[in-house]
């Protein structure tokens, strides 16, 4: 308007930076937007005049829940004149009504965290992701660690479902990589750790959680079951980790990995990378976290079994196999999320790879063919119905092999030849390079030659060592006592 004072309306509108055609319109009427007049009124006839308030209106009443689409279906089916085109339509006016006469909503209530008062502790499943280990799904879940005010991140593959083993592995290695203890722990409500537990066992398990909170001097604490938005500030972590980890594998090349530990510390890497972003942060909380105990707390937990004349022992419905020398005794078993310690009084005598039953309740097996290839070859036809069989073979070739050998042999000699083979791998410690022969065998279309195989894997005698022991002669042991002797006297 200073402008216009000298200029016309187009020299002051291109001084004002806005069109001619605007300087024209204000020229006529000099009222601002909001002291105008309302906006224009329908132009065509409203669709939904008779139905909204007659039909729809008692719907989204009598079911609040109930969705646009759902209704615009139903309308369609009553009313088919009302055409295709009035959907969206319909879904604004809805949208519109509930915004006036809807139900109230719950309210999420943002929280300021103080540094070294709260760590949260969640699992979130990695099934979408499809990670193999040597070629074979894993089926698996993350524990997930994050400290509220810092954003401190610690995650741990878990190999079985939720449980208190795995919460407590989890924590304590997040809590020992931290280097300091929050003063609440706060989790779910750990249901899903505690299902399909009897009461005295979920007891049991409640209080062993109390205990290790106990132990690190944090007080525990839970949100209601079934609200997740209680524990946002993992929660919603959650998916900014698995699209972390997601894209990682799209740069990687493949989900496939050689070995679990290989998988571990890929994980491991993606977590300190994220860690390292907020590393200012962190080290700020760090003072204000509680000081560790000097040690750890027990991870695990402990079971009693007995080894029967199978050679082995059952629990949590998985048979697992040990050295044929403990038929009978009782041993103690500390169960972690992905091994078994077995131990004999205070000895540790081994460890065995944790199995887990099949998701249809049936019983698995976790075989180790050494503990029994002794005896299998006294008795090899307890090879052809044994129940853990297809366990029993180490690597495919072998498998393939007793298969290729009961299509063209007898059954008793495809048994025999089998344990042969399986023991020529334990004793000479070529189960790897054996495998590859009896591939390379198979692709060729001939059955194994065991006496070649045995002439190949036996070993070389120029290679062998020529050890001579020179023996002392009896004399010099007396020279020793005589010295002995002297020196008692001075």
């Amino acid at each position: 308007m200073k402008c216009r004072q000298t200029d016309t309306p187009p020299v002051a509108a291109a001084k004002a930076s806005f069109s001619s055609s605007t300087a024209y319109r204000f020229e006529k009427d000099r009222r601002l937007p909001s002291q105008r007049e309302g906006g224009r009124g329908r132009r065509r006839p409203d669709p939904l005049a008779e139905v909204f308030e007659a039909e729809i209106v008692p719907m989204l009443k009598a079911a609040p829940g109930v969705r646009p689409v759902a209704i615009f279906e139903e309308m369609a089916r009553r009313h088919p004149e009302l055409g295709t085109g009035i959907r969206r339509t319909l879904e604004r006016r809805i949208r519109a009504w509930r915004a006036i006469h809807g139900a109230e909503q719950e309210v999420i209530f943002r929280q300021s965290h103080q540094p070294g008062q709260v760590g949260l502790s969640d699992f979130t499943d990695m099934g979408e992701l499809e990670v193999t280990v040597a070629g074979a799904p894993l089926d698996h879940r993350l524990y997930h660690f994050r400290l509220a005010y810092s954003g401190f991140e610690h995650a741990h593959v878990v190999l079985g479902g939720e449980s208190f083993v795995a919460l407590a592995e989890g924590l304590q290695n997040a809590l020992w990589s931290l280097g300091g203890v929050p003063l609440e722990h706060r989790t779910d409500s750990l249901s899903a750790a505690f299902c399909n537990l009897e009461r005295n066992a979920r007891d049991d398990l409640t209080r062993r959680y109390e205990d290790l909170c106990a132990h690190y001097g944090m007080r525990p604490s839970r949100n209601n079951r079934g609200i997740a938005h209680e524990n946002g500030a993992i929660e919603s972590s959650h998916g900014h980790l698995k699209r972390a980890i997601a894209d990682a594998v799209l740069l990687r090349g493949t989900a496939d990995f050689d070995d679990l530990a290989t998988y571990r510390g890929f994980i491991d890497e993606i977590v300190s990378r994220r860690n390292a972003r907020n590393a200012k942060r962190i080290d700020s909380e760090r003072p204000s976290l509680q000081a560790l105990p000097d040690r750890r707390t027990s991870d695990y937990e402990e079971v009693i079994v007995r080894v029967t004349s199978t050679g082995g022992f059952t629990l949590r419905k998985v048979f697992y196999t040990v050295p044929s020398r403990l038929i009978g005794h009782r041993l103690r078993v500390r169960l972690y999320d992905d091994r078994l310690d077995v131990f004999v009084g205070g000895t540790r005598l081994l460890t065995l790879s944790r199995g887990r039953p099949h998701p249809n309740g049936k019983y698995d097996q976790v075989v180790d063919y050494r503990h029994v290839i002794h005896s299998l070859r006294r008795k090899p036809m307890a090879l052809l119905n044994l129940v853990y069989r297809d366990r029993l073979f180490p690597r495919e070739a072998y498998r393939r092999t007793f298969d290729a050998l009961r299509e063209r042999l007898p059954d008793n000699k495809a048994c025999r030849i089998t344990v042969e083979l399986l023991a020529l791998a334990h004793e000479r410690g070529c189960e790897a390079e054996l495998a590859d022969r009896l591939t390379s065998d198979l692709d060729h279309g001939r059955l194994p030659d065991l006496g070649q195989l045995r002439a190949h894997f036996a070993p070389d005698p120029a290679h062998l060592p020529n050890v001579v022991v020179h023996l002392a002669p009896l004399a010099a042991y007396e020279c020793l006592i005589g010295s002995a002797e002297i020196g008692g006297a001075v």
